[in-house]
């Protein structure tokens, strides 16, 4: 059978797929928690829903970086078959940058699903983190990074366009202090990182440089971890209103509700799982479908509504299930 994916990817099409969760947890107890509760939601939903990034920048206590990145290797080597782990380390301009790398990518590099880079300023500063992954053989990591300050974010498409770049995150709390009091710290709050101009044109800048290049655009969090009802209206205005298509979680209570707010609804599932079925059996032709013209532009959407559904465990119809018997997690 011939799949979606060989036929409708094309131009600004995302060109990784990426767990909906991207979940941060730094301190040794959680880290191993978070390694478990992703096995456990893994088997729950019959896919990794979450990735899990362990932190090396705000995790390590000052003075005890060293030895806080041997504990994250050991860590990520002692993951799961099919866990999805990543790593946060210090920024470039740190002295623990360099090794950081040596200690985690040079020795478990292999088993990592991305490196997460805080504070890239530009295009020039993923070359140094390209450079110093190709130095312990990492050439293929994928690399996503953080996007902190104006600047950054000026340069959010520059950025975006780099090829060992798969993912764009926005820092609001640095982006915010980064103006010298020109934002108010409801800026950071889970209602005013949606309606203070400054941060809400960030985030719209960020989400615009990945879709024209094929990258993932991954919402902040929301530090108000207990406010679940806060949780899930930022969510859904990333997921609906500002095109985001991930969101970092810093406490396993947000995960289940940024999976509910990424996910596509019965209906949607149901009518894009009608539209790809017509379509398959058309051979991707244009077909006429409830009145309206259908063809691979729309085809393209629609398979987008597929692939969301199950990455973020949602039950698909059995016509659709096939695709994704032989894809692995």
């Amino acid at each position: 059978m011939t799949h979606p994916r060989d036929i409708l990817l094309g131009a600004q099409a995302q060109t990784g797929l990426l767990p909906v969760c991207d979940h941060y947890s730094g301190v040794e107890a959680r880290m191993r928690k978070s390694l478990q509760l992703q096995a456990e939601m893994s088997e729950e939903f019959g896919t990794c829903v979450f990735d899990v990034t362990l932190d090396c920048e705000d995790g390590a206590p000052v003075g005890g970086e060293a030895e806080h990145a041997a504990l994250v290797a050991s860590l990520v080597a002692q993951a799961g078959e099919g866990a999805r782990v990543a790593v946060r380390v210090h920024a470039l301009d740190h002295p623990a940058f360099e090794a950081d790398i040596g200690a985690i990518a040079g020795t478990v590099g292999h088993r990592l699903s991305h490196l997460m880079v805080p504070k890239v300023e530009s295009a020039v500063d993923v070359d140094r983190v390209v450079a110093a992954l190709a130095a312990v053989c990492c050439e293929q990591l994928p690399i996503h990074v953080l996007l902190e300050s104006p600047g950054a974010v000026h340069r959010a498409f520059e950025i975006a366009a780099h090829p060992r770049v798969q993912s764009l995150s926005f820092g609001l709390m640095d982006f915010v202090s980064s103006h010298g009091g020109a934002i108010p710290a409801s800026g950071m709050s889970s209602q005013g990182q949606f309606t203070h101009p400054l941060v809400l044109r960030a985030k719209l800048e960020i989400a615009a440089a990945c879709h024209a290049h094929g990258k993932v655009p991954s919402h902040c969090v929301v530090t108000e971890f207990s406010d679940t009802a806060a949780m899930k209206t930022a969510a859904g205005k990333a997921a609906r209103e500002l095109g985001y298509t991930r969101m970092w979680s810093i406490h396993p209570s947000q995960i289940r509700p940024i999976l509910e707010a990424f996910a596509p609804d019965q209906r949607e599932i149901e009518n894009a799982t009608k539209i790809i079925a017509a379509a398959a059996r058309a051979d991707w032709a244009p077909i006429s479908f409830d009145g309206q013209l259908h063809d691979r532009a729309s085809y393209r959407y629609f398979w987008q509504v597929i692939t969301r559904a199950h990455q973020t465990g949602r039950v698909l119809p059995p016509e659709m299930q096939g695709y994704f018997a032989a894809v692995p997690h």
